[in-house]
């Protein structure tokens, strides 16, 4: 055998197979374990720990109060000095009190767990060490975005109950405002703007539900779990858990460091709470305009043209419609990066900030919208007047047809369709078709006049008869 190469050649015969195979291991094996000696390069830096450390205001409550939870409980189990402890808690509770913008957050020397540890480290020495004890970095991040996000998730939770709340009212108020709604923009059948409105809430009220089982997920502690097999040092998780309000501990560890399932179902309820909303911004954006003159936005929730001083720009409602493309842009984002295997820190490192801030955002808009209904103006003459002069009442036309007169449906649709050609040609309004318009129509189609009652066929076509029971859909008494 070549003492060069310790590989056997084909020929070569083995004396001592388990030494060759330790020795050919060893000849490839030539990977340096451990940390490097060398300092970060600064590409790393500017593109990876400037990106964490730009986070590190979104987290930095939350790694403060990890942190003071982590020492106690390992002061309360006796593995850390009385004095280290104190002392630890003494730094712990001034950066507590320090603003994050006051903060030195330094990318040059890592995320904001090692720009913490680096300041502990300066003042305390040796000591700092200790609050490595049975945790990994990533946990006390981990832990921290959980406290942003269940504060968070709580008042985006009001806002949509808030929204709910406002736009309920003011479909009540409106209940008996007569409009012709839409579909495709064009006219499908009389209801009314309270009933219109009303189709916004049960939505959001799902959202809302989805947003507290989501805080119940988000309301779970990750603390103790290391970084995916716990440690020996922290035998019973609930007590950090205890410490920082967390209602119980996520169970699989290694779950509990990686899971991303959660900050999904935050970001989707989030981004689906304000496509709702987007939705009745959109239409609000278009019946504020001067050709349909429907509603008209409160002075606050507009904006002025500095060059066309006629101009009145429904601004509100832009954010709102913008916000929603925003969300789900960040949602989109999310998924790409958390599709990559399990463990990795690109699952979550994106997260800290794309995530507070996506609930941040709903948050906001969700109260917007709130004040644009709350103070909208609803002009219901300009909506009875389009509803008179349209032919809304088509649908319920046919009905009456078919239950009336015992022909079925699709006969009867072609005779209304036939007619309500006929009228519109002749500049005649729905309420202006009379029995013998509709017989011209069925003889054609049907090869038989229909004879239908005239005062029926006058109560059938006036719009105020049939707008029906806002939840059941049911026909008024």
């Amino acid at each position: 055998m070549n003492p060069n190469n310790p590989l056997p050649t084909p020929n070569q015969s083995v004396d001592d197979p388990e030494a060759t195979i330790g020795a050919a291991a060893s000849a490839l094996n030539s990977r340096i374990a451990g940390p490097s000696l060398d300092g970060p390069a600064q590409e790393l830096i500017d593109a990876g720990f400037a990106w964490e450390i730009a986070d590190a205001p979104l987290l930095h409550h939350g790694l403060n109060l990890a942190d003071l939870g982590h020492v106690l409980d390992l002061s309360n189990r006796g593995i850390i000095p009385d004095d280290a402890a104190a002392d630890l808690l003494g730094e712990l509770l001034i950066a507590h009190q320090t603003d994050a913008a006051d903060f030195p957050y330094d990318a040059a020397f890592g995320e904001p767990y090692n720009s913490r540890e680096r300041l502990f480290a300066e003042r305390l020495g040796n000591t700092a060490g200790w609050l490595h004890a049975g945790r990994p970095r990533r946990e006390a991040a981990r832990v921290a975005l959980r406290i942003l996000l269940r504060d968070q998730t709580a008042h985006l939770i009001i806002e949509a109950a808030k929204f709910a709340g406002v736009a309920s009212s003011v479909a009540a108020d409106h209940r008996h405002v007569l409009m012709p709604d839409q579909t495709y923009l064009q006219q499908a059948q009389p209801s009314t703007f309270g009933h219109y409105l009303l189709a916004f809430v049960p939505p959001a009220l799902r959202d809302g539900n989805r947003l507290l089982a989501a805080l119940d997920q988000v309301n779970l502690s990750p603390g103790g779990a290391g970084c995916v097999n716990g440690s020996r040092l922290l035998d019973d998780r609930m007590t950090i858990a205890k410490l920082l309000g967390f209602t119980d501990i996520i169970d699989h560890t290694r779950d509990a460091m990686w899971q991303t399932d959660t900050f999904i179902d935050l970001l989707a309820t989030s981004t689906s709470l304000i496509s709702n909303q987007s939705k009745l911004a959109e239409d609000l954006e278009i019946w504020a305009s001067q050709e349909f003159d429907y509603v008209d936005l409160a002075g606050p929730y507009t904006r002025a043209s500095v060059l066309m001083p006629q101009k009145r720009n429904p601004y509100a409602l832009t954010i709102v419609r913008g916000a929603g493309g925003v969300l789900i842009g960040r949602l989109t984002g999310f998924l790409a990066v958390v599709k990559t295997p399990s463990a990795r820190s690109d699952n979550l490192i994106f997260a800290y900030g794309e995530i507070p801030r996506a609930l941040e955002l709903a948050t906001k808009i969700s109260a917007l919208m709130s004040g644009v209904i709350r103070t909208l103006t609803v002009n219901a003459d300009r909506m009875a007047e389009e509803l008179r002069g349209g032919f809304s009442q088509a649908t319920d036309l046919a009905e009456f047809i078919m239950l009336s007169t015992g022909i079925d449906y699709r006969s009867a649709y072609q005779v209304v369709g036939q007619t309500v050609r006929r009228a519109s040609k002749a500049k005649l309004r729905g309420l202006d078709i009379t029995p013998a318009m509709i017989d011209e129509a069925s003889m054609e189609i049907y090869g038989r006049p229909l004879g239908i009652d005239a005062n029926q066929l006058a109560a059938i076509l006036d719009p105020k008869s049939i707008p029906r029971c806002p939840w059941t859909g049911t026909a008024p008494s």
